[in-house]
């Protein structure tokens, strides 16, 4: 893992801490190091975005649906996530099968000696599968 975090390193967590701001040893580090499964779309989507900003490629290709999963995963290390608003969650709660979620990633880059703003706009389909959720695809707005 790249980044400000990884195993046993404290501090907030990039998603925001869901809705408790939890820290991401308590938040998005149990998914990420595999003691437990997100427990909605939301989370997963949460969880998703915080694997960008640290760099964990590996917790991208495993929650991903391989119905869509790309054979490769590749994190550019120049773009730094910098904060996630979740717009709407439709669905992908315990009971569902399905999810999505909207929400806005926004992120910086170096580009010819300034830096670069910008922001990512999607709507995630999520698909519940063998009891866990995972990412299907999603729409940028």
């Amino acid at each position: 893992m790249s980044g400000a975090f990884g195993p046993g390193v404290s501090g907030s967590c990039p998603c925001g801490g869901g809705p408790d701001q939890l820290g991401y040893a308590a938040c998005c580090g149990p998914l990420h190091a595999g003691e437990r499964p997100a427990g909605t779309a939301g989370e997963l989507m949460r969880s998703r975005y915080t694997a960008f900003a640290v760099g964990d490629e590996a917790y991208l290709v495993r929650t991903w649906h391989p119905r869509t999963r790309p054979e490769r995963v590749v994190i550019d290390p120049d773009t730094r996530w910098t904060g996630l608003t979740v717009l709407r969650t439709e669905r992908g709660g315990l009971g569902d099968d399905d999810g999505v979620v909207e929400f806005v990633a926004r992120w910086t880059e170096p580009s010819a000696g300034a830096l670069r703003r910008g922001e990512l706009h999607e709507m995630s389909r999520f698909a519940r599968r063998g009891g866990r959720w995972l990412y299907v695809d999603g729409e940028h707005g």
